[in-house]
């Protein structure tokens, strides 16, 4: 089978003027396809990068569990079935070998030559042999190819312009470049249109925490976690609702991919999985406090949650189910940070970090396929975790608890949870959160750590009406 040659070329500028927010409002209009990806990561010292991808030109969904359709520059989008035998992250990285980029010295350069996309939390479908109740929601797994790919390097206030060429295909580089140096910015207002509801009132929800500690006393799970949807219907311009999530709740991991028809955004505090230069990397976030403001009341909620016998026993459990995730593909896992307390804007977090060693040519798909979903969205053991789930939670989860971020041709893969996360949908925005149950666990106590979790989110709701 012949490979579509990719030929990446860049203009590199000084970004000491723009902002990425900036860049896609002016970019956003014009081009259709968009997605935007930022990091407020304090680790991320000499690797802070934001990137903006517009215009797809080729990639891969799956929207039911019957059929994948793949798309080629310049061709017809080419549908299939999903054979009983097949592997859906065989086939996934089997689609990225039709390509072959040219080698780029640039290391931000590098990041345009791979496809952007998600995989939904019901997608778990297609790695393991387990069934959820329908969903009639967005595709389960959803990944493109972006004909320009901005670069922001936040280290060195430097951009480039990217773009991926294709013969035959016509470039638009002068006018990206003309609306990234564009002083217009175009803002449209954007209001709630009605009253938050929910797929449960707070009485079913510490109900539902009621049968999960049931489970963990049956020895069914050493935890399970549970999570309740919400909902407002809203009209105007829900990016807005982005730039105060990214104001409320700096995170790792901020994006807005916009799919036309619905759209993701969030700021994530946890990765699901990253594999760079053969080391596969997952910060387990497992207990949590809430923060106040106070630093003095923050830093003994702090030392409490170190100290906290029910959020230690949960932290220790995951580290050790991320421990076994790896292990299903890497070797050499350790251990690398253990317990160690991180501050979010709403919330305190106890977080790890477990690596491995990946064998050169590995399928990235396949490391994401045995890490997922997340331990911290699921429990453990993960299997029987998620049938609860299933069986506990009135709906199919979708896009939450699912991952998003970057796969590139080179086999490197970053990663993102789908947490603290905004699905926008027919005027809607969906939002949830969950808590993870043992049997420690008291009722009243998870459905506010919910409550917590989402305190961020509903506050930008507030914020984005004032933009």
């Amino acid at each position: 089978m012949s490979k579509t040659a990719i030929t990446t070329t860049y203009k590199k500028m000084l970004s000491d003027v723009f902002t990425p927010v900036g860049i896609y409002l002016r970019l956003r209009d014009r081009f259709r396809d968009t997605v935007l990806l930022e990091s407020t990561d304090f680790h991320a010292g000499q690797n802070s990068y934001s990137f903006i991808g517009i215009n797809a030109i080729a990639g891969m969904e799956i929207s039911s569990l019957e059929r994948i359709e793949t798309k080629l520059p310049r061709q017809e989008a080419e549908s299939r079935a999903i054979g009983k035998n097949d592997s859906v992250p065989e086939l996934l990285w089997g689609f990225m070998q039709r390509f072959e980029v040219n080698a780029v010295e640039e290391k931000p350069v590098k990041f345009a030559q791979g496809l952007f996309g998600y995989t939904a939390f019901d997608a778990e479908q297609f790695f393991e042999p387990i069934r959820f109740k329908p969903s009639d929601g967005i595709p389960l797994m959803r990944y493109r190819l972006y004909q320009y790919v901005i670069v922001i390097d936040h280290y060195k206030d430097e951009l480039y312009l990217c773009e991926n060429g294709i013969k035959g295909m016509e470039s638009e580089r002068a006018v990206v470049e003309s609306l990234i140096r564009s002083k217009d910015v175009p803002v449209y207002p954007f209001k709630v249109n009605g009253q938050e509801t929910s797929n449960m009132e707070d009485e079913t929800y510490r109900e539902m925490v009621r049968k999960g500690i049931k489970s963990c006393y049956r020895g069914d799970v050493f935890q399970v976690v549970l999570s309740r949807r919400f909902q407002r219907p809203f009209t105007g311009d829900e990016f807005n609702v982005y730039r105060a999530l990214r104001s409320i709740n700096p995170s790792p991991y901020l994006f807005f991919f916009d799919y036309g028809d619905y759209r993701l955004m969030g700021s994530s505090p946890e990765s699901q999985v990253i594999l760079k230069q053969h080391k596969a990397v997952i910060h387990p976030i497992a207990g949590t406090f809430k923060r106040t403001g106070d630093d003095a009341v923050d830093m003994a909620a702090a030392e409490r949650l170190l100290h906290d016998p029910k959020e230690n026993a949960e932290h220790v459990m995951l580290v050790d189910l991320a421990r076994n995730d790896l292990s299903r593909t890497c070797t050499g896992v350790t251990v690398s940070e253990y317990r160690k307390v991180q501050y979010y804007s709403h919330v305190i977090h106890l977080v790890s970090e477990v690596t491995g060693d990946v064998p050169a040519g590995a399928n990235p798909f396949q490391l994401l396929a045995t890490t997922f979903p997340a331990g911290t969205l699921s429990g453990a053991p993960k299997f029987k975790a998620m049938q609860l789930i299933d069986a506990y939670e009135p709906t199919p989860r979708g896009y939450y608890g699912g991952a998003i971020g970057y796969v590139g041709f080179n086999g490197d893969i970053n990663h993102a949870i789908m947490i603290r996360t905004f699905l926008s949908k027919d005027n809607n925005l969906y939002y949830q959160a969950g808590a993870g149950i043992v049997a420690a666990s008291d009722p009243e106590s998870e459905l506010q750590e919910v409550n917590n979790k989402l305190n961020a989110l509903k506050k930008a709701l507030e914020l984005a009406e004032n933009l």
